[in-house]
């Protein structure tokens, strides 16, 4: 680990609480954007010009596949996945209500949660090759998030997830310690012949999210399941003047409850501020190079693998606090999946979802890649490795890419707006991810890079960030 310091303890608490909220991700963000405008990142070369290009193209999927139908665009959720080719999570709702004795609703949505929980865990980029293949006649088959997504969904039916056979249909912490990378490679037939990026990545976080759901009784209960956070988030709900039987809870209660209760599943060798692991947070090389307040006293640990550009590192260990980026993309990709069963199931309401921001990973950010709206600058990453279709291969804290995923967060709010005012309709955020940007930078890549479908460039997944 290389060590640099940051201002007293005070001030450090609150960067702490700062760095793992929402409020958080978009300023930060913002003031990459804020140096691309003025032609000042390490990487990356910014051409808004093209952003006209990317409004138009994701307009255009929006009306090919809802016509002018805008309001029944879904949210960007995990719920998208496991529907891949066929429903399957309405159906399983409905065989659990047809059962004797017949769950309440509020035993449905922990089911439910349970389910989302573990698989947006698990959503992590699988790599170009893997592939699940259901296990009936004449199996479909599915990669990449469709993929994990169906593999987890029959893995949480079968009682994967389960210490009791008799109740399979929950995620509890004594399964998930049991849990091995044998286990989870059979699960997902991985093999030499259909490998995955990863795997030990994915059952480390399981593990991790064992222990958690026990340390955490607060939030999981004492059973030490995810669904638990229910019965906590309810007591975090806002009373309506207008309703008072109805439920509503803030975004900020079911983010927070996720930072703070799975702040343990993630790698020791995350960025730590103060010996607190912020999670998908890491040190920006172009915040660094342009300086900041300086500050003292207080140990910032980067991870080993971040190498700074040499303008970068003589001036970073004066800011560095100030330098560090949050994202917490699977906390907000689990975030925005576990709304949807909150509202559909027990009809409560989530507000301020305002606060959540665009998805940093390679559907979304490739898409700008794609269509040149960035551009890397020659020679900017010879040194690492290429794939054989020479695109760069990076590990997710390389400097580079924590410029892209900034880049990325800001951008789709840019794109959001365009698309908003050429369609003349006010999408969410969610619905534009789902509609438009996320299958955009899909389709884009299968286009210019048809063998494998993949980003415009390549992560080297760990599978606990893309």
């Amino acid at each position: 680990m290389s060590f640099q310091t940051v201002d007293n303890a005070s001030s450090v608490a609150n960067q702490i609480i700062y760095l793992r909220s929402l409020p958080a991700i978009r300023e930060r963000c913002t003031r990459v954007h804020n140096l691309a405008q003025q032609g000042k990142l390490e990487y990356f070369d910014y051409h808004p010009e093209k952003e006209t290009e990317v409004i138009d193209f994701c307009s255009q999927i929006i009306q090919r596949d809802f016509g002018t139908d805008y309001d029944k665009i879904p949210p960007h959720s995990r719920w998208r996945h496991f529907d891949v080719g066929r429903p399957r999570v309405q159906p399983l709702i409905d065989s659990w209500r047809s059962s004797n004795p017949v769950p309440s609703d509020l035993e449905i949505a922990k089911r439910l949660i349970d389910l989302f929980l573990v698989s947006v865990l698990l959503d992590a980029g699988a790599g170009n090759q893997w592939k699940y293949t259901e296990q009936h006649d004449g199996g479909d088959s599915f990669s990449r998030s469709e993929g994990l997504a169906v593999a987890s969904f029959d893995m949480f039916v079968n009682g994967f997830f389960s210490a009791d056979a008799k109740d399979p249909f929950r995620v509890d912490a004594s399964a998930l310690e049991k849990i091995t990378t044998e286990k989870v490679e059979a699960a997902m037939q991985v093999s030499s012949s259909n490998p995955m990026s990863g795997v030990e990545g994915r059952t480390g976080l399981l593990a991790n999210l064992g222990l958690a759901l026990k340390s955490q009784s607060e939030f999981f209960g004492e059973s030490a399941r995810p669904g638990n956070m229910l019965d906590f988030l309810k007591t975090q709900s806002i009373s309506s003047p207008t309703d008072p039987q109805k439920t509503r809870i803030h975004i900020s209660a079911l983010f927070t409850l996720l930072i703070e209760g799975l702040n343990s599943i993630w790698p020791p060798s995350r960025t730590q501020l103060d010996g607190v692991s912020l999670g998908d947070v890491w040190p920006c090389a172009s915040l660094a190079s342009a300086g900041g307040p300086k500050r003292k006293n207080s140990l910032v640990v980067i991870p080993d693998n971040v190498k700074f550009s040499p303008g970068a590192k003589a001036k970073s260990p004066a800011a560095v606090g100030e330098d560090l980026v949050p994202f917490h993309k699977l906390t907000q990709w689990t975030t925005y999946s576990l709304v949807e069963p909150i509202e559909k199931v027990l009809g409560w309401e989530v507000e301020g979802m305002e606060d959540m921001t665009g998805l940093p990973e390679y559907r979304n950010g490739g898409l700008l890649v794609d269509f040149d709206v960035l551009t890397l600058r020659p020679g900017a990453v010879a040194s690492y490795r290429e794939t054989p279709d020479s695109l760069p291969k990076l590990p997710p804290s390389h400097p580079a890419i924590i410029e892209w995923r900034a880049m990325t967060v800001i951008e789709l709010d840019r794109i959001a707006d365009g698309i908003r005012k050429k369609l003349n309709y006010n999408f969410t955020l969610a619905q534009v991810l789902e509609s438009a940007t996320w299958k955009g930078g899909r389709e884009i890549a299968k286009q210019k890079r048809p063998t494998t479908g993949g980003p415009p460039i390549e992560i080297e997944s760990d599978g606990t960030v893309f």
